[in-house]
């Protein structure tokens, strides 16, 4: 018998696979994105949002309001806020989730696994023992077990306070 594994949120990422839509960063800091916007905090020269497409529940990515592509680009004060805001997110996740570790780092350029290359981030994977299993390595399939709204909740929630 054959098993289904349902993941309705990868039907908009196929979809959209290839679409030029806008730097999804930038549409974030114009607020273009309404409803939609999965920002958890904004600061003076920097944001934290959710994946639309995680790794795993919680998984966030920091980046600088401003449109730059590369770490040198970045002025003393977006690197400051960008690692500050990277803790903060770490902070928050551990205690949303209490994960067993977390994955932090840059994808720099399209060959280096970059999606979105033009607009530099940063990413924040909280992750547990045991959460690699046979489904990413033979099935290429990632679970995740909640849903993205409710990760967005649940973080927002956690975010830690001035």
């Amino acid at each position: 018998m054959t098993k289904q594994l349902w993941a309705p949120w990868r039907l908009s990422y196929v979809q959209q696979a290839g679409e030029e839509d806008g730097c999804v960063f930038c549409r974030e800091v114009a607020g273009e994105l309404g409803d939609d916007s999965l920002v958890v905090h904004r600061g003076e020269t920097g944001l934290v949002l959710l994946n639309k497409f995680p790794y795993s529940s919680g998984h966030l990515m920091v980046a600088p309001l401003r449109h730059v592509a590369s770490l040198e680009e970045l002025t003393e004060s977006e690197v400051v806020e960008v690692h500050r805001l990277t803790s903060a997110a770490v902070a928050a996740l551990r205690s949303a989730y209490s994960p067993d570790a977390f994955n932090v780092g840059w994808n720099l350029g399209e060959v280096a696994g970059g999606s979105i290359t033009g607009h530099l981030h940063e990413h924040v994977v909280p992750r547990w023992a045991g959460d690699t299993n046979y489904m990413s390595t033979v099935a290429g399939t990632r679970v995740i077990p909640e849903d993205l709204r409710e990760t967005y909740q649940v973080v927002k929630e956690a975010w830690p306070k001035p």
